[in-house]
C-alpha cells in the first residue's frame, strides 16, 4: 500500500483529510480510486490503515481504520552531526541512505575547514519525508539547522551517549566502531568536512570524552564515511 505523511493525523481520529500537496500526489500521481487502501504515518512512531472515501485532488478524505504506535524506532537512537558537502547533492544522498538504513537524528556541523557553511532545510525535509516513505518507516529522523563546531559541541556536552569522532589524521588510539560501542547504546557521530576537521577540533572532541574512530584503511569522501559509520552501527544492533 501507498504511504503518505500525516505529521498532525493522532490516534484516535476516524477520519482524515490529506493534505493538498499528499492529494494531488493520491490523485493525479498514484490515480487512487475511492475504496483503495493506504497507509499512513506521522513520523513519530503512528502508523494507520485508512480507505479513500473521497477522491479529491485538493483534499482527499480517508476512513481511518486500525492505528497503532510505536514507542521507538529500534532499540538504540543513532545521531549523526557532519559537515555539509560543497555539492550539496552529496549530502542529500547520504540523509536519503541514513533513514532507509535508520537514523534518529542529524546535525549539518559547520567545522573550520567546511567548504559549504549554508544548507537549504526545508529541501532536506522533503528528501528525509520522501525516505521515511520509501523505506516504510513510521518514524521521521530530526533534522537539526546547521550548527557551528564549537556551539554543538556545547549542546552535546554531559550527555550520557556514546560519542565518537572520525578523523583522518594519524593517531594509534583509534578504533573500530565494532570494538568500542555496545549494541543498544546510543551514540553521537561526528564526521568532519572534505579537509578533515582540524587538529584543535580533534582535541576538543577528546577533551569531551569522544573515541576516536576509525572506518577503514581507505580515505572516505564525507557522505561516505557518514555512511560508513551508519552501516556499522547498524549491523552490531542486529
Amino acid at each position: 500500500m501507498h504511504i503518505f505523511y500525516t505529521p498532525d493525523i493522532s490516534i484516535h481520529v476516524s477520519s482524515y483529510r490529506l493534505s493538498r500537496e499528499e492529494s494531488k500526489h493520491a490523485i493525479r500521481v498514484l490515480r487512487l480510486k475511492k475504496g483503495e487502501k493506504v497507509i499512513l504515518v506521522n513520523g513519530k512512531g503512528l502508523r494507520s490503515e485508512a480507505t479513500v472515501q473521497e477522491a479529491d485532488p485538493k483534499s482527499t478524505l480517508l476512513s481511518v481504520e486500525t492505528s497503532s504506535k510505536a514507542d521507538t524506532r529500534d532499540s538504540y537512537k543513532l545521531h549523526i552531526a557532519v559537515a555539509p558537502t560543497k555539492n550539496i547533492d552529496r549530502i542529500e544522498w547520504f540523509l536519503e541512505k541514513a533513514i532507509e538504513i535508520g537514523i534518529d537524528e542529524f546535525t549539518p556541523l559547520i567545522c573550520h575547514q567546511s567548504e559549504r557553511k549554508k544548507v537549504k532545510m526545508e529541501r532536506l525535509n522533503r528528501i528525509a519525508v520522501s525516505a521515511m516513505k520509501q523505506s516504510q518507516n513510521s518514524f521521521l529522523p530530526v533534522l537539526n539547522d546547521p550548527v557551528a563546531y564549537g556551539v554543538f559541541m556545547n549542546q552535546i556536552k554531559g550527555k550520557t551517549v556514546f560519542k565518537g569522532i572520525a578523523h583522518c589524521i594519524a593517531s594509534s588510539e583509534k578504533k573500530h566502531i565494532k570494538d568500542v560501542l555496545t549494541a543498544g547504546t546510543d551514540a553521537v557521530l561526528l564526521i568532519g568536512p572534505e579537509g578533515d576537521f582540524s587538529e584543535e577540533e580533534v582535541r576538543l572532541a577528546l577533551s569531551q570524552g569522544f573515541q576516536p574512530l576509525s572506518l577503514g584503511a581507505s580515505r572516505l569522501r564525507t557522505e561516505t564515511a557518514a555512511l560508513a559509520a551508519c552501516m556499522e552501527v547498524a549491523i552490531l544492533n542486529r
